[in-house]
């Protein structure tokens, strides 16, 4: 099983309104989150997985907490706050990318405190953190406490998904983003969040830099140009993003994050062993296998991610 860690929330997306009224403003809302989606991702690719999260007793929380028993992630790590869902309102861009206000202040999925960390059992094979999780408090201290001590123990896998409206403190993500890759075996990373976290460098020369840690594959998504993928063993390559017409990109970096632990997961590697066993030609087929799950997310409105039978 895999234990994903941090944030659920719902994504409000504007729909245009017929009526044309100033006053009145239409919204779609879906159950979301990077880490809530990476959980629904595993699962609907095969994968036994469950949600280390703060939920909020309100009925949006009670809603999530339906989304998740349906999808069929393990309740077991879920910890509930009589405080409100975060909310995430959605612009979706010409090129079908989103921008993100939240509204979280003191909301639920903050609120994981050392005493709520969770003893893991030989079940649990892995730890996935990322997003906004990692830069608010009280729950980035508990999650960097986590990833201490279980790295080199279970398999640990990150993903920065920087978003500056919950924490506009660019030099704090920098800092905390260091600190992590000293104990993340496999590191995913978005050309967007290297150019906000390092305007000023080159992709290539930051990603070197972390495999000196733990760390021995990253994969830098480039959107539409495709991913690359960094190996301490086998150096780096790319590949071409599958043709898809884009509805939007919601989720489609979660979508790749829970392809590349399916890969690991059916092929028996999702193990720090594991990982340092891998060839060059296993590390490709892990590549294209997230690269063409995320095109199918890519396909369809918000963060609707792909099941297994779709992905062969």
């Amino acid at each position: 099983m895999y234990l994903v860690c941090g944030e659920a929330l719902f994504d409000f997306f504007s729909e245009e309104d017929v009526s044309g009224l100033a006053s009145k403003v239409t919204f779609k809302a879906i159950a979301g989150g990077s880490p809530f989606n990476v959980a629904v991702g595993l699962r609907r690719l095969g994968v036994k997985a469950a949600l280390f999260a703060g939920l909020s007793s309100d009925h949006l929380g009670k809603r999530l907490q339906q989304v998740l028993a349906d999808e069929g992630v393990f309740p077991d790590f879920l910890v509930e706050f009589a405080a409100p869902t975060t909310l995430a309102m959605v612009a979706v861009g010409a090129n079908g990318s989103p921008h993100y206000s939240f509204r979280g202040e003191g909301c639920a999925d903050r609120q994981l405190r050392l005493e709520h960390l969770p003893l893991l059992g030989p079940e649990v094979r892995g730890l996935h953190i990322g997003s906004y999780s990692l830069v608010v408090q009280p729950i980035a201290d508990t999650l960097l406490a986590l990833v201490r001590r279980e790295s080199g123990r279970r398999l640990i896998t990150l993903d920065p998904n920087v978003r500056l409206n919950p924490e506009p403190d660019i030099e704090l993500w920098r800092s905390r983003v260091a600190t992590l890759v000293q104990y993340a075996d496999l590191i995913k990373v978005s050309d967007e969040d290297l150019g906000l976290l390092y305007p000023e460098q080159e992709p290539q020369r930051i990603i070197e830099g972390w495999l000196e840690h733990r760390s021995q594959l990253v994969f830098l998504t480039r959107g539409g140009e495709g991913a690359t993928v960094f190996s301490r063993r086998h150096g780096s390559w790319s590949v071409p993003a599958t043709a898809v017409k884009i509805a939007d990109t919601v989720g489609a970096g979660d979508t790749f994050q829970a392809a590349l632990i399916t890969w690991l997961t059916e092929q028996q590697l999702d193990s720090v062993q594991g990982l340092q066993q891998l060839e060059r030609g296993q590390v490709d087929a892990m590549l294209r296998f997230a690269v063409q799950a995320a095109a199918l997310t890519c396909g369809k409105t918000g963060p609707d991610l792909p099941y297994r039978h779709q992905l062969q």
